[in-house]
Parts: structure tokens; C-alpha cells; sequence
């Protein structure tokens, strides 16, 4: 007979959840599907016709099993599905999963050349692993098997959270069982069933029927051969559960009191005595009929877990191959156990429940006794305990009762954890040895406890931690490590911007550090770190209120003590303490110049490249990458710094950096370039919760649409940058200066721009000035001296300003001393300086450089100097292609004024309503909007149009952006409206 029904009983109206969800997946629809039932009620079953019923329809499969032995090292189910898959067809070498390779490094094998040299954020490798699913599902979609989910490490566990929470329109499917117990996993599916992003099913027990079914597959006839004696003594004591079912079943063979013959099963024994009383005295014996080697190694491999490497088991016996893989052959005939996979050492019991009730049947003192003989075992073959035996120790340890001896375990499995960036499972870790710890060592677990929760995010448990650990009494850390505790909870604190929290770990770490010895000590190792921690928070958001002497006191007193921080700490070593310090020394060194900040900037990269600071590395590369583009208008080095965040796998890094990267593309006119980089990245760095780049995004792209002219895009991105939480950041000066002014520029609306950039002054009198392109350096004073309100002396002075060197501040500042020499009477110069900021920023800035071409041009008319009317005209074909009519417009007004010839222009944009036109809306995508009422293909709209499909493409997403219309329906019903009013 066979150990398992071939057949799935009873399940109909789950696999028609399972059969729609598919039939969703064809069509780029997503979603996830989490099927809860206890143990041995099918859901094993359900998943494996899940994956056939895909696999059958051609869509990619992959499978994975949690598991409750102590080798589930993090994303233990993970790796297993991407090794099912890439072992029989490769994984993927789309380009487009480059920058996400190092972090998928985790849990594909063959990538571990490109490993990140950093622990990333679970949501950055979440984001990563999402991006391989949905490339492997492009062409027919991915189903994700996920089994025995309670089981799961907490990695995993925020990986599927993750991923369930952004599936719905992507072709990606989940499938995941897990026992309804309490738990992180219970809670994950609870939440997710609340938000109704998953559908969640209960199995049931079987009806008399499904168990008949059951019997039937096990015995292989037909299910009215089956004796009814037999389904009822099965379906009585199974409860409804297929296993147990199956499991009585086997015994009832095993026994003899059921005999199996061609013409059927027959009943020829007492089932009622036959039949043990429990699943647990089954397998006692069945355990009895067993050789004794085979019996003792499988309660051996129950220790180890419902599954377990050969390897694992071979150490914790002690015996060689030869006889182990014998003793595994019974094993496996009994229906005990069975090989995973191919090419693997793994093994895997029947079901959970087998390895449960296998270590029921010895006594409590015999399972210890096994379970110190294993760790014993392991421990003498692998001394290190390499791989996630460690923790398997510490398992047994815990059941062997020699609590001291797993709380150690735990512990360094917690530091391996943290190490490799794993920081909730490193809590979990800690925690459990923190109850097993004895009093003596207690407080160095919860020290490390404190640092992972500090790492995995939950700063509020961290701080309450820290708190404890300054307790008399054997729970005590020494006064050294308190400190260190406190200023490493204070960073983390300044990073995720918690002002409030931040001060308060500094006061601690201040009052338990000694008084300095005089005015001349020099700064302890802690001194270095709390003044470099103290001078990054002067410099957040309340930190500093008000503006003024004694503002500039404390920025001049955090620069000396950062100074005196780096030195202390490259003398000790302290890397990441002068890493720290030399940033903060390149914020505050913008003032005096950025040949002062880059210097900075190089210094921590060099200390960063020395001992091996990878992330630190990288932001130094980024940093000096904007400076540069600042000052040339040259992206090449923040490109190169792109790319070695990619290589290294920082993912929100890289997001960085493509966010600034796309703000530059916008200042070059490259609106194309800057388009893309905004939509290619803006849902990324929303699921990411990279929160400052996605408002910076949603800024991008409202100054893209301002620097075109369109108030009405622009009204609507900054309305989304509002919500996003833009109102209370540094971005202020860019919303007003960059984005606004310059939209009311070229709405041909100076007084707006000017109102527009004294708002920005006063912003930067009461704040930190962290923004130097924002138009209080370059723009607002060329308007004020067009307008008179300044004159040579306030421009000199501007022109002195370290933000004067910047090549965008250059160009206005510039284009500002031409128009002061013509007023002047020194025409022959105005004009030299108008050609040499041609020569220069021309082709560098087209848009603002036209700009200033139309700007000046009145200037110079007024003035008698230079060539305005080819300046003008240079102008006006510039704007009329970019179809920014109010530009255009003005520099034909002012060559009509200046007597000279205007060429005609019917652009057709006064077709386009008005409703639509202040959106933004282009000539040719009105023409594509105006096709949409009847609701034509595109290729019809391309034919139509002798444009392609593509083209039309990305016209319908402008439009869709533009009005706010989601999809193609609501588009054609603006259509049909917008043709009815014609």
C-alpha cells in the first residue's frame, strides 16, 4: 500500500480559490493565499496541487519549507524555493535584476560572488527578491509555495509580509500554509486577511466520505472496495485528519488485522484491539518492530528536527557512512523518513507530526539523555559549529536541561545573526538566552539584546533595555559599556530623526562619563563619538530654535569638537567614529567652501576604504558625486557612485543616488531622462519605505513639470510630495525656489517669482541652510537686479558667497554682472560675459540658459548693447518646441517691439482645452486623448497617427499621469466628454 493518498480528498472549494487566483495570475494579477489548518490536515496536499495545477498552466513554480529544527539559518524556506527552481532551469540574467543581485546574494547560492558588504534592510532585500519574482514570472507568471510558515524565521516572516502587502499588479502568486497557532506568522496572515490582501482558508477535518477517499488512494482500489468497518474505525479515531487516517491505516496493516489481497482489502482481525489508543503508541510500535540502530537513529534525528542533514546526523552518531546510510534505507522503507530533493543531504520525516510523536515515546529523562549524547556529539566533530549547527545546539542543549550551556548557544547565534544583518532573528536569539542566562551573565545578553533591537528597528524596547541595565545588583553592565550602549542608542536615534530620543541617550552617556580633567584634556575614544553624535543633532529639525549668534556659536563649537573627535579616533582607531566625524565636518564645511567639504569627503572615504567600511564608502562617494555636479554640472561621478552602490548591494543607496541623479536631469533639460528615472523608481522607494528619497522623488518630479511651464502637473505632484510628509522637511527652499519661482518664471510672472524667493530667504534665515540651488545664490539676485532692487555692491557680495562657485548659481550670477556692465555703458564687456556664459552653461542648462537669454534680452534692448534680437529669437524656438507658449510669447512681443521680423507659429495648442492644457497636456497627447473616445487599440491610434504603438503607449501613461485618470476606461469617458463640448 502506499504511505500517502495520491489523491486530495474533501478540497474542492479551496482549489477553486486556488483555480480564480491563477486564472488572476494569467493576467498580471497577484496575490497571496495562506491556508491554515493543525497539523496533518492537508495543507502539505493543497500546496503540492497547487503547484501542479500552475505547473500544468506554465507558470514558473517555486517551493520552500520552514522548519523547527534549529538549522533554519534566516530565509531558510527562501533559498530552498530558489534552489527548486534554479536546479532545473538557472535562474535569470536580466539586466534589469543588477543592482539587486548582491542583495539577493542571501538566498541564491550561484550569486555569492556579489554578496553586499553590508547587512541591507529587510526591505531592500524584500524589494530585491520581489524583482526576481516578477521577472520569472513575466512571460506566465510565479506561484510561490511556502510551507509550515509558523515555523518561519522572522526574516522570512517580514519578507512575505512584504511582499503580500505589493503583489496585487504583479504577476506574482503566494501559497502558504502555516498551523493556526499564536504567533508572528498567525499575525501576519490576521493582518493581512484584515487588509484583505490575501485570502485566507481553514481546512476542516473529513466528512466520512473524504476519509473513504483517503483509504482508497493509500490501498489503491476503488473506494467502494474499501470496508466500511475500516473508514469507520479510521474516520472515529482519525478525527478527519488525513494523516492520522493515514498513519491508523498503516498500523492496521502493519498488524495484520487488515490484509491486503487482489481482490481487495479485507478485515481479519479484532480493529478494536488491534488499533492502538493514540498516534504515539502507533509509532512505539512501529519503533519496536525496527532494528534497534534504526529505532535509536531516528530518535536521534527527532531531536534534530522534523528535518535534518545527513551530515548533522552522521556527527551526532558517530558512526560512518556505510552504516548510516543503511540504517536511513530501513528508515525510509518503514515510511519513517524521505530524501528532499536532489543533489542535496537533506532528509525530512513523513510529517511534523512523525518527529513529534517519535520523541513522545521515550521518557523525559531518556530524550534528555539523547539530546546531551547529540550536543555532546556535534560539539567534539565541528567545535566551531559551523553553519547553523549552533543553534541546533542550543536546541539540545535546552532539552538536555543545561540551561547556562543553550544560553551561551543562543547567544552566539544571536551574534551571528546580527552580523550578517539578520537583526530579528538575532532578537529571538538573544531573547532566549536572556530567559536561560544565569544571573552572572545576564546583562551581557540583554547589552546585546538592547543593540539588536536597536538595529532591527524597535529604538522604544532598545531604550527601555538600556535603562535596566544600569540596575545594582548582579544585572548590572559595567559603567563603560553603559556608555557605549547609550551613544550607540543615541545615533541611531539622530539617524531615524528622533531628536527628543537622541538627547536623552546623550544625557545618560554624559552623566555617567567622567568629568574632563581640565580645559587641555583631550577627548576619551567615547568623547570622540559623543561629540561627533552631539554635533549631528544640532543640525536636526529642533534641535537649534531660532536663528541667529548663538545658532552660529553651537555650529562653530560642533565644528571645533568634530575636529578634535577625528583626530582622537583615527589615533585609536575608531573608523566608524571618524567617518561620522569627518561627514559632519563636510556639512558645517559648505559654509567656508566646498573645496572645504570635499576635502572632508575625501578623508572619510579614505579612512572608509582602509578598514573596510563598505556603506560608509559608498556615502562618501555619493556625497562627493553631488558636490561635483554642483560645481560642473557633470553627473560622471555620482554615476560612478551609483554604480558602486549597485555593486555592493545597497539598495536605498542606490535609490539615493538615482533620486538626486534624476533632479540633475531636470536641471539639464534632460526631461526625458528625469521622467523615467521618477517612474522607474517611485514605487520602489514607496514599498521600500525609503520615505526622503520618495519625497524627494515626488519633488523631481513637480520641479520637471515646473521647469515646463505646467502649474497644473506640478500643483499635483507637490499636493502628493505634501502628503508624503514634504511640509515639515529641508526641502522647503526647493519647493519654493527651484519649483515654484521657476514655474512662475515661465509663466512670465516675475513678481510671483520674486514672492516666491523672499519666501525662500526667510525660510533659510530661521533654518540650516542645507539647499544651495534653491535661488537665493544665482536666480533671485539676477531678478532683483533686473528689477533694480540690488546693485553692484550687493552683487559683489553675492558673488563672493562660497554657493557663488556652483555652476547653476553661476550662470544667473553671471548673466546679473552682463546686465550691471551694460547699465553700466560697458556694452563690449556685457556682451563677452554673455558669450562666455553661452560658451559654458549653454548646452550644460539649455532651459535656464534660454531663460536668461530672454531675460537679459530686455535688458539689453533698453540698455543699447549686445545682440537681443538673435538672443530673443534663439529663445523663442526654444521655448515654441518645448511648448511653453508664455516664454515664447513674451520674446515675440519684445522682437515685435524691437521692430524686427516674427516668425508666424500655428502650434495647434489652441485646440487643446483648457480643462487639459493647464495639466499639461501636449499637442500629440491630446490628439491620442481625442482618438480614445472610441475606444480604439493602439495600434488603430498609431496607424491613425503614423506613430507606433510604443509611442502610443507612453502617451496614454502621460495622460493618465497628468489627469489623474487610472486607467485606460476613465480616459476614454474624459475623452468622449472632452469631444462632446467641442
Amino acid at each position: 500500500m502506499r504511505a500517502t493518498s495520491p489523491v486530495t480528498a474533501g478540497r474542492g472549494a479551496e482549489l477553486a480559490v486556488i483555480d480564480e487566483a491563477l486564472a488572476r495570475l494569467r493576467a498580471s494579477q497577484g496575490g497571496s493565499v495562506f491556508v491554515l489548518g493543525e497539523a496533518g490536515i492537508g495543507k502539505s496536499r493543497l500546496a503540492r496541487e497547487s503547484a501542479d495545477r500552475a505547473g500544468r498552466l506554465g507558470v514558473c513554480v517555486l517551493r520552500g519549507r520552514s522548519s523547527a529544527t534549529g538549522l533554519t539559518g534566516p530565509f531558510r524556506p527562501l533559498v530552498e524555493a530558489l534552489a527548486s527552481y534554479s536546479r532545473v532551469g538557472g535562474l535569470p540574467a536580466d539586466p534589469e535584476l543588477a543592482p539587486y543581485r548582491p542583495a539577493l546574494a542571501r538566498v541564491v547560492p550561484e550569486w555569492r560572488g556579489a554578496e553586499a558588504g553590508y547587512p541591507e534592510s529587510m526591505v531592500e532585500f524584500a524589494e530585491a527578491l520581489l524583482r526576481l519574482l516578477v521577472v520569472l514570472g513575466r512571460e506566465r507568471g510565479c506561484l510561490l509555495v511556502l510551507e509550515d510558515l509558523h515555523e518561519a524565521d522572522s526574516e522570512t516572516l517580514a519578507v512575505v509580509d512584504y511582499l503580500v502587502d505589493n503583489l496585487a499588479a504583479l504577476p506574482v502568486l503566494i501559497v502558504a500554509t502555516l498551523r493556526p497557532e499564536s504567533g508572528a506568522a498567525l499575525d501576519l496572515v490576521d493582518a493581512a486577511g484584515r487588509r484583505r490582501t490575501a485570502a485566507v482558508l481553514t481546512l476542516r477535518p473529513l466528512d466520512t466520505a473524504g476519509v473513504r477517499t483517503v483509504a482508497a488512494g493509500c490501498l489503491g482500489v476503488a473506494e467502494d472496495r474499501v470496508p466500511a468497518a475500516v473508514v469507520d474505525r479510521l474516520a472515529g479515531h482519525g478525527g478527519g485528519n488525513p494523516y492520522l487516517a493515514e498513519e491508523l491505516l498503516a498500523d492496521l496493516v502493519e498488524s495484520g488485522a487488515v490484509r491486503l489481497a487482489p481482490e481487495g482489502p479485507t478485515v481479519v482481525g479484532d480493529l478494536v484491539t488491534g488499533v492502538p489508543t493514540s498516534v504515539v503508541q502507533s509509532h512505539a510500535q512501529r519503533l519496536g518492530r525496527l532494528d534497534p540502530a534504526v529505532g535509536h537513529l531516528l530518535l536521534t534525528a527527532a531531536c534534530l528536527g522534523s528535518r535534518f542533514s545527513v551530515a548533522t546526523l552522521q556527527m551526532a552518531l558517530g558512526v560512518g557512512e556505510q552504516h548510516l546510510f543503511a540504517r536511513l534505507r530501513d528508515a525510509t522503507r518503514a515510511g519513517f523518513v524521505t530524501p528532499v530533493g536532489r543533489g542535496t543531504d537533506q532528509y525530512a520525516f513523513r510529517h511534523a507530526l512523525t518527529a513529534e510523536a517519535l520523541l513522545a515515546v521515550p521518557a523525559p529523562p531518556e530524550r534528555a539523555a539523547l539530546a546531551r549524547r547529540a550536543a555532546t556529539a556535534l560539539e567534539g566533530a565541528d567545535p566551531v559549529l559551523a553553519e547553523d549547527r549552533c543553534r541546533l545546539v542550543a536546541d539540545l542543549w535546552t532539552t538536555a536541561g543545561e540551561r547556562g550551556r543553550a544560553a551561551a548557544g543562543y547567544s552566539e547565534a544571536g551574534r551571528r545573526a546580527q552580523a550578517g544583518g539578520a537583526w530579528a532573528s538575532a532578537v529571538a536569539l538573544f531573547e532566549r538566552a536572556a530567559e536561560l542566562a544565569p544571573a552572572e551573565d545576564r546583562a551581557a545578553v540583554v547589552e546585546s539584546l538592547a543593540q539588536a533591537l536597536a538595529g532591527a528597528g524597535h529604538l522604544e524596547r532598545a531604550f527601555a533595555l538600556a535603562e535596566t541595565l544600569g540596575m545594582a545588583g548582579a544585572d548590572a553592565l559595567d559603567v563603560g559599556r553603559r556608555v557605549d550602549l547609550h551613544l550607540r542608542l543615541a545615533w541611531d536615534a539622530v539617524m531615524a530623526e528622533r531628536g527628543p530620543d537622541a538627547r536623552r541617550q546623550v544625557a545618560a552617556a554624559r552623566a555617567l562619563m567622567p568629568e574632563p580633567r581640565g580645559r587641555g584634556a583631550g577627548l576619551s575614544g567615547q568623547g570622540a563619538a559623543l561629540a561627533v553624535v552631539e554635533g549631528h543633532l544640532a543640525l536636526l529639525p529642533g534641535a537649534q530654535p531660532g536663528a541667529g549668534p548663538d545658532r552660529a556659536s553651537r555650529t562653530a563649537d560642533a565644528e571645533q569638537s568634530a575636529r578634535r573627535a577625528v583626530e582622537v579616533a583615527e589615533r585609536a582607531p575608531l573608523p566608524v567614529v571618524a567617518c561620522q566625524a569627518w561627514h559632519l565636518l563636510a556639512l558645517l564645511g559648505r559654509e567656508r567652501g566646498f573645496d572645504h567639504a570635499d576635502a572632508c569627503l575625501e578623508r572619510m572615504l579614505a579612512v572608509a576604504e582602509k578598514h573596510g567600511l563598505q556603506l560608509w564608502r559608498v556615502g562618501a562617494l555619493v556625497r562627493l558625486g553631488v558636490n561635483a555636479f554642483m560645481r560642473t554640472g557633470s553627473s560622471a561621478r555620482l554615476e560612478v557612485a551609483r554604480q558602486t552602490a549597485r555593486a555592493l548591494g545597497a539598495i536605498v543607496l542606490t535609490q539615493d543616488t538615482e533620486g538626486m541623479l534624476a533632479m540633475h536631469a531636470v536641471l539639464r533639460a534632460e526631461y526625458g531622462k528625469a521622467r523615467e528615472a521618477v517612474d522607474r523608481s517611485l514605487g520602489a522607494t514607496a514599498r521600500l519605505r525609503n520615505l526622503s528619497t520618495h519625497r524627494y522623488l515626488l519633488l523631481t518630479s513637480a520641479t520637471l513639470a515646473a521647469h515646463r511651464g505646467r502649474r497644473g502637473e506640478m500643483d499635483q505632484e507637490l499636493e502628493r510630495f505634501q502628503r508624503a510628509g514634504g511640509a515639515e522637511s529641508f526641502l522647503t527652499p526647493v519647493v519654493l525656489g527651484l519649483c515654484r519661482a521657476f514655474c512662475a518664471l515661465m509663466e512670465e510672472d516675475r513678481a510671483a517669482a520674486a514672492a516666491e524667493l523672499a519666501a525662500v530667504a526667510d525660510w533659510e534665515a530661521a533654518h540650516p541652510n542645507v539647499f544651495y540651488l534653491s535661488g537665493s545664490h544665482g536666480m533671485g539676485p539676477l531678478l532683483d537686479v533686473l528689477a533694480g532692487r540690488a546693485d553692484r555692491a550687493a552683487h559683489r557680495a553675492h558673488a563672493a558667497a562660497p554657493a557663488a562657485e556652483l555652476a547653476w548659481n553661476h550662470q544667473f550670477l553671471l548673466l546679473a554682472e552682463a546686465v550691471l556692465l551694460g547699465r553700466e555703458g560697458r556694452g563690449g564687456e556685457a556682451a563677452a560675459v554673455l558669450a562666455t556664459v553661452h560658451d559654458t552653461y549653454g548646452a550644460l542648462f539649455p532651459a535656464a540658459h534660454h531663460l536668461g537669454l530672454r531675460l537679459v534680452a530686455e535688458a539689453a534692448l533698453d540698455d543699447g548693447w549686445g545682440d537681443p534680437v538673435s538672443w530673443l529669437r534663439a529663445a523663442e524656438e526654444y521655448f515654441h518646441t518645448a511648448e511653453v507658449t508664455a516664454v515664447a510669447g513674451a520674446c515675440r512681443a519684445l522682437l515685435r517691439g524691437s521692430g524686427a521680423g516674427v516668425r508666424q507659429r500655428r502650434a495647434g495648442r489652441d485646440r487643446i482645452p483648457a480643462a487639459v492644457r493647464e495639466l499639461g497636456v501636449t499637442l500629440r497627447e491630446y490628439e491620442v486623448l481625442a482618438l480614445l473616445a472610441g475606444r480604439p487599440s493602439n495600434a488603430e491610434i498609431a496607424r491613425r497617427l503614423s506613430i507606433s504603438p510604443r509611442t502610443v503607449e507612453k502617451h496614454i501613461a502621460g495622460l493618465a499621469r497628468k489627469t489623474g485618470r487610472s486607467d485606460r476606461s476613465a480616459l476614454c469617458a474624459l475623452a468622449r466628454l472632452l469631444t462632446a463640448e467641442e
